[in-house]
């Protein structure tokens, strides 16, 4: 099937739905899980590291909150244990999210840190989590977070994640799909961990494993990216994070191995011109031309560019103004509040970049 059928077909398919309505489970889809209409639904909202802004990240807890709150996804960045199991983490190192100075004191490395691949599951499920507690993060000051040192929470593997996200799509009769990063896997292969193919192992055993799936697949490396795509022949949606402006040249090499870049906030909108409006880079628009999505990170009511006014406005102008696809935010509930509203008075600009045509 040629590329333009297939958008037609989709787009054909998409519109027998409402706004808020879901298609039924496709046969490669995990049981219980549907798939949202996204293609009236813009920007998706991502909930990052699920509920963060209400709770400590990535605990299930954080993740069941995000889920009532409404995610379209809720987000599992995944590092790997001593024993090759993928656990639920941002860090590589333990010391600012859990209590394992006092756990396991004897522990820690010449770097004066605790690595989580120096660890079994076993051993990182004598943790407990906690709110983030370097001073210098830029909520801080707000006091907006869930109380440091608080409430028992512990670490958890992928495959939980999972499972708790699909028994919640099934019980509450909506999707939430997930979306997966792959963190730092050269310094995974450098312990003689292969994170890429141990993370895809616990996707595959959940039903996530065609182009269709309601995931999507994330990683700041591009090497790794090519060669999930290429190497590893992952029809999976990917998105190749990136800090840095990329080139016109860049975007249309990343058209030809993945479907999206997963970029600051600020490489979309950078600053307020003299008049008040905002200035946009025009990254959006070229990675359109090129077939690409952009998901932006990360919206926090409070922490917000010293340019803008409000979170209200910042929402504006990067969904509106900016054009972006996607929103990572550590209050979902703010940013989906707020395309409710447009979506009850207008439909936002744009649509839902499809996804490229790939062989299962």
């Amino acid at each position: 099937m040629s590329r333009s059928m297939f958008c037609v077909l989709l787009n054909a398919l998409w519109s027998t739905f409402a706004v808020t309505g879901f298609a039924q489970s496709s046969g490669d889809a995990p049981a219980g899980v549907v798939m949202v209409d996204q293609s009236a639904v813009v920007p998706i909202v991502i909930a990052h590291r699920g509920a963060s802004g209400y709770l400590p990240e990535h605990t299930t807890e954080s993740a069941t909150m995000a889920h009532a709150l409404g995610a379209d996804y809720i987000e599992q960045d995944c590092v790997v244990t001593r024993d090759g199991i993928p656990i639920v983490m941002h860090d590589m190192i333990l010391d600012d999210l859990t209590n394992v100075a006092s756990v396991f004191p004897e522990r820690k490395r010449d770097d004066g840190h605790w690595h989580v691949m120096d660890f079994t599951l076993a051993e990182l499920r004598q943790l407990n989590l906690t709110e983030r507690r370097t001073e210098s993060r830029a909520w801080k000051a707000a006091g907006t977070r869930f109380p440091l040192e608080q409430g028992s929470f512990r670490i958890n593997t992928l495959a939980e994640h999972l499972q708790l996200i699909q028994g919640l799509n099934a019980s509450r009769k909506r999707t939430a799909g997930v979306y997966v990063e792959v963190k730092e896997p050269a310094r995974h292969r450098a312990a003689g961990l292969d994170a890429t193919v141990a993370i895809l192992d616990v996707l595959k055993q959940y039903g996530y494993q065609t182009a269709d799936a309601p995931i999507f697949l994330q990683c700041f490396d591009e090497a790794e990216v090519k060669r999930i795509r290429n190497e590893l022949r992952c029809p999976l949606p990917l998105i190749y994070l990136t800090a840095q402006m990329p080139s016109d040249e860049k975007i249309t090499e990343c058209a030809g191995f993945c479907d999206g870049l997963g970029v600051l906030q600020t490489l979309v909108v950078s600053g307020k011109s003299a008049s008040g409006e905002p200035e946009l880079t025009g990254l959006v628009a070229k990675a359109h031309k090129s077939g690409l999505q952009v998901h932006v990170w990360t919206f926090r009511t409070d922490a917000l560019p010293g340019f803008v006014e409000s979170s209200e406005q910042w929402i504006e102008w990067l969904a509106l103004e900016g054009g972006v696809d996607g929103i990572f935010a550590d209050q979902p509930d703010f940013v989906l509040n707020w395309r409710n509203s447009r979506l009850a008075s207008e439909k936002p600009p744009g649509q839902f970049r499809l996804l490229k045509d790939r062989e299962n």
